[in-house]
């Protein structure tokens, strides 16, 4: 086609003959002054722009081909194929990539109203009759608010429970969201995910020839919605699961304490295959164990859960911690642990007449315990034993430790001693730096000491990777010297130091 007779241009009506010319253009055509006033447009515009009259100025969300046709005239070529095109492929580059439920509802309104229509509202039911919605009109910035879902018309409600209109509604005057106290034709669509209605899009003074990208633009809205859904239900899988994996802080038992270190491989988890555990046993005393099982990541977290809570039910049948052991093994040989194998130190502590700590060991191929005495010496204890969950006949080590008041014994993982550092960069902690490093903390608190294991492990690592980490401190309560303190009790005179 031709450039047009811009001497038409100049009355309200252009000349009859390019009217008749641009009535048989399939192309929607907007002829416009350059004051951006509409002077004239072909039916095919007129079904693609119903809102635009001549006289009226052109819509800020107009899309298209504009042509400079001179002396401050201006052609605009409505191309309804390929401008529908281009705002869906804007539209799933935007969404594509959301896993934030709230943030796909923000750009979905904001999207609507750039390029569908003057106004747009999303409504997305929670519960109890209520819901959230993003409302946006113009170049008003998107809004949330909370409303019941009886505030809205028929035709949003009729959405919702899946049976959308098949053609447009007024929105009732005098209500908020898309116009106050106007009533503009709106349409409303549903968005699905998960098979059924997730939320209803209405938007308000829709071009008619914009209908079916309305739908699709639906589709792209509905199944990004329903990514983000299924991201945020996976995440609060995840994190209730990741809790239930976590070690427990053991319980509170009279005549001795706690303390503990714990630093998965993979920081983001918080979880690994490294795990200890404490139970008060019906004597008074508890039930303390520390230990490894093969692999690492989920699965190896997955198989330590197994155990704690295997090793919590088992307490209650069993108090020996050599044949807790033995039924242990036996447990991981009929196939919880799918072929994967563990090494531990079980025990039982029981407080003693007159102070101090009776240590029943058992060990499963773990690093043997250390002690540190009162006198700042350190011993190794001498345990020794087979992997568990290996062989069904198994032979694990047993032996007995006495900790005077205010002495401690520390179970570690090998993520201690294997952990790769020092000044080339790849050589192993060991037994014997970290026998060294702990001797003359006998006076250390049981949490101090366990977290002065982890800082020394870190330390060597220098921010490297590493294995899981865990430690576990058991300390006999030290006697008092001396009664309690009071302000009371000080003579006038001494200052209290």
């Amino acid at each position: 086609m031709g450039a047009p007779d811009t001497a038409a241009l100049r009355g309200t009506v252009p000349d009859a003959a390019l009217v008749r010319l641009l009535d048989h253009v399939d192309e929607g055509v907007l002829l416009c002054d350059d004051t951006g006033f509409v002077r004239y447009r072909n039916p095919a515009a007129m079904a693609m722009l119903p809102a635009v009259h001549p006289g009226m100025p052109l819509p800020a969300n107009l899309r298209g081909r504009r042509v400079e046709l001179g002396a401050g005239q201006v052609a605009w070529y409505l191309d309804r194929a390929g401008d529908s095109a281009a705002f869906l492929a804007a539209t799933a580059r935007r969404l594509g990539g959301m896993l934030n439920a709230d943030r796909v509802c923000k750009a979905t309104v904001e999207l609507a109203v750039q390029s569908l229509g003057e106004a747009a509202l999303l409504v997305v039911p929670t519960r109890r009759g209520r819901a959230r919605c993003w409302h946006a009109a113009g170049a008003a910035p998107v809004r949330q608010e909370q409303v019941t879902l009886a505030a809205m018309p028929a035709a949003v409600r009729d959405t919702l429970d899946g049976n959308p209109v098949a053609q447009p509604f007024l929105w009732p005057g005098g209500t908020a969201f898309l116009g106050g106290s106007a009533t503009p034709a709106a349409w409303v669509v549903p968005i699905l995910a998960a098979g059924g209605p997730a939320a209803a899009l209405v938007v308000a003074e829709l071009d008619d020839a914009r209908v079916d990208a309305l739908n699709d633009f639906a589709a792209r809205v509905g199944a990004a919605l329903e990514a983000a859904q299924l991201y945020a239900a996976q995440s609060r899988v995840a994190a209730t699961l990741q809790e239930s994996l976590l070690p427990e802080t053991p319980p509170p038992v009279a005549g001795l304490a706690w303390g503990t270190a714990y630093r998965p491989a993979r920081s983001t988890m918080q979880i690994g295959g490294d795990f200890y555990g404490a139970h008060p046993t019906s004597g008074g005393g508890a039930m303390f164990f520390l230990g490894d099982v093969s692999g690492k990541g989920v699965d190896a977290a997955v198989l330590t859960g197994q155990v704690r809570h295997s090793l919590r039910a088992l307490r209650r049948v069993e108090d020996d911690p050599l044949r807790l052991l033995h039924v242990l093994n036996d447990m991981l040989l009929e196939g919880v642990s799918d072929g994967r194998f563990a090494t531990m130190v079980l025990g039982t502590a029981q407080p003693r007449q007159g102070g101090g700590l009776r240590l029943s060991l058992a060990g499963g191929g773990h690093l043997p315990p250390l002690v540190l005495r009162a006198d700042g010496t350190v011993e190794t204890v001498a345990l020794r034993g087979m992997l568990v969950g290996v062989t069904d006949t198994p032979t694990f080590g047993r032996h007995t430790v006495r900790l005077e008041p205010g002495e401690s014994c520390v179970l570690f993982t090998d993520g201690v001693t294997e952990a790769r550092g020092g000044h080339r960069g790849d050589e192993m902690y060991g037994l014997r730096r970290l026998t060294t490093a702990l001797a003359g903390c006998h006076a250390m608190p049981a949490p101090a000491l366990a977290e002065r294991v982890e800082q020394l492990t870190t330390d060597w690592l220098g921010g490297r990777d590493h294995d899981d980490i865990a430690v576990l401190a058991v300390r006999a309560a030290p006697v008092r010297t001396g009664g309690p303190r009071h302000l009371h009790a000080v003579q006038r005179g001494v200052a209290v130091s």
